[in-house]
């Protein structure tokens, strides 16, 4: 069962969630990959809810965002540490993670990359901007601490266009 949330429900909902962390899934092509991130944000940009994703260059999940121009963010309500420590350390260019984690995927509403079936909470989002970070825009502290590789991250600004729970 869905529950269309509104933008005061998501937005409370998805700062509580984002600590534990979440899923962030892409299609394009007949190929799905999902992978677990610790970073993002929910706002207002442009009159518009958004969902603020951070991937890196090196990231298979990237390259099929840069395709699609779309993603779903799945936030659990249950306890899923598991299937998010192996999206999260593995790559979908040498292993179906969906199949590895046990996942189910359930069709978007209102896109066509779906979300992972599981209690959460859902934000199916289209890709309004993206911009790679400058890493001589970055503060040395977070440059050593966070990209001591060199491997930054591309933000993906994506509109919030279906926000739902599934029980």
């Amino acid at each position: 069962m869905t529950n269309q949330l509104t933008y005061e429900q998501f937005s409370a909902e998805a700062a509580k969630l984002m600590p534990q962390n979440a899923f962030m899934t892409t299609a394009y092509g007949g190929k799905t990959n999902t992978m677990t991130i610790g970073w993002g944000s929910v706002g207002i940009m442009w009159r518009k809810p958004v969902f603020t994703a951070m991937v890196r260059q090196s990231r298979y999940t990237k390259e099929l965002v840069e395709q699609s121009n779309e993603f779903t963010i799945t936030l659990p309500l249950a306890d899923m540490k598991e299937a998010l420590a192996l999206c999260g350390s593995k790559s979908g260019r040498d292993l179906d993670k969906i199949a590895a984690a046990k996942l189910t995927l359930a069709a978007g509403q209102s896109i066509s990359t779906p979300v992972i079936a599981a209690p959460g909470l859902q934000l199916e989002c289209k890709v309004l901007f993206k911009e790679t970070m400058t890493p001589a825009n970055l503060d040395s502290t977070t440059k050593n601490s966070c990209y001591a590789d060199g491997d930054y991250h591309t933000l993906y600004f994506g509109e919030i266009v279906a926000a739902y729970k599934i029980e």
